[in-house]
């Protein structure tokens, strides 16, 4: 059921009993409760970025000089405010923070840039520029999950 899902979450119920091989309440049923589980986290649209004229893909690698937990509260807020980005992780390693961020071109990106430094001090910020998304959104393969 989830791996049809992944692929397409606006799928009919009866079309993806169908396809599981369930009947449609005990498809229901079964999506009910991985909804109530939190397996299922909603349903969302893949929309085609450069279409919208965001035809800039940037990987921001962050490296900071404070790891308090208070400026790490203040630091995700802040990211977490700025419209440009679309993924932000911690991570281990020589760097402390990865963000994907969608812009209009080069100057969008330097406009975020700016907006990201603005009252943070960071010891190192450096963007690595996407050419090409060889694989992107890719459905996990549940089959390694059982």
């Amino acid at each position: 059921m989830l791996t049809v899902l992944q692929k397409d979450g606006s799928i009919s119920q009866r079309d993806l009993a169908e396809n599981v091989g369930l009947s449609q309440n005990a498809c229901w049923r079964r999506l009910q409760r991985l909804n109530a589980s939190g397996v299922i986290r909603g349903t969302t649209t893949t929309i085609d970025l450069s279409a919208l004229g965001l035809d800039l893909v940037v990987f921001v690698m962050v490296r900071t000089r404070h790891h308090s937990k208070e400026w790490a509260d203040q630091f995700r807020a802040h990211v977490e405010r700025l419209p440009e980005v679309t993924d932000f992780y911690r991570i281990g390693g020589d760097w402390d923070y990865l963000i994907k961020v969608t812009a209009r071109g080069m100057a969008g990106y330097d406009a975020f840039y700016q907006k990201l430094i603005t009252n943070f001090d960071l010891a190192t910020v450096t963007g690595f520029f996407s050419m090409e998304a060889i694989l992107h959104n890719r459905p996990v393969d549940l089959a390694r999950v059982r």
